[in-house]
């Protein structure tokens, strides 16, 4: 059995390069507005144990240790919890995806009349990936006001990273998230390029077996192979990883760790899936999925 692999921040960005890739694309990195950010920031610091936020700094600095890290590419996820917000959110994370052509330029949505207006302005834009978090907006997949706009994202070829999976941290909207309502998404609109985060945390083999039957189906491994504060991966579902290695792309969460980022790539690692497998999950899964133009 090969030694476990222990790895610290410092170490990332060799050992990327040791595996023979020219960085990593990350799939779930959060940029909001400096005040949407640190509210983010202090209702994780309330829960009850506290995460105690790791990466801290301002945007540049942000920027600045994900670029240290190796990694190449990374979207730049803000999410709306009530009305009038998403338009707002886009025109930061669009105007940061502008001036950094690392940041895949990414924007949300929210159940609201003029939804699919900003959404068909934020894609025109140059949006790349849609953002969706249902237990923090608090809505239903199914929400009328919605029927336009997914169809505009499956017409458009958009990926959405969609937060799907109930964490009962008691802020509420478990109601709102489950495998059974993105089954029903998907049943009308089989086209739509969905990314299930956390690997559907705390749900995952539910929404493993629906990727098995939804073949536009891909999950990111945020904040899953760390310390596990979103309650572990069971072993006995790391096979399923291997056969949906091209539908497994890496998402950090960053920077709203309570542990060092590189404790993410090392439990990756560990999985012992290989090195084929890891090159594809940090680098070439990400790569087509955000259509990126890399040799």
């Amino acid at each position: 059995m090969a030694p476990r692999l222990e790895l610290r921040d410092d170490d990332v960005g060799d050992w990327v390069r040791s595996l023979g890739l020219r960085g990593i694309v990350d799939a779930h990195v959060h940029f909001m507005p400096e005040a949407v950010q640190a509210k983010v920031w202090a209702h994780f610091e309330r829960l009850d144990p506290p995460w105690a936020i790791r990466y801290r700094g301002g945007e540049a600095d942000r920027l600045a240790t994900l670029a240290a890290f190796g990694v190449r590419h990374h979207t730049d996820l803000a999410y709306a919890h009530r009305p009038g917000m998403a338009a707002w959110l886009n025109q930061h994370t669009l105007a940061l995806a502008e001036a950094h052509p690392q940041v895949v330029a990414s924007f949300t949505l929210y159940p609201e009349p003029d939804v699919e207006a900003y959404v068909t302005e934020a894609i025109d834009a140059g949006g790349a990936c849609a953002k969706v978090h249902l237990q923090v907006g608090k809505f239903h997949l199914d929400d009328p006001l919605l029927g336009g706009t997914w169809a505009l994202l499956e017409q458009r070829g958009v990926p959405v990273v969609l937060h799907a999976g109930a964490v009962h941290d008691g802020s509420g909207g478990e109601e709102y998230c489950g495998v059974r309502p993105v089954a029903r998404l998907l049943d009308r609109h089989p086209g739509l390029r969905l990314v299930i985060a956390h690997l559907g945390a705390p749900e995952p083999a539910a929404f493993l077996d629906l990727a098995a039957s939804a073949p536009g189906l891909a999950l990111d491994t945020a904040m899953v192979f760390g310390q596990p504060v979103l309650g572990g991966f069971p072993a006995r579902l790391t096979g399923r990883l291997a056969e949906l290695g091209d539908r497994i792309v890496f998402g950090s969460d960053f920077p709203t760790l309570p542990y060092p980022f590189a404790e993410q790539l090392a439990g990756l690692a560990n999985l012992g899936l290989g090195d084929d497998w890891l090159r594809a999950v940090l680098w070439a899964n990400g790569a087509r999925l955000f259509q990126l133009d890399q040799p």
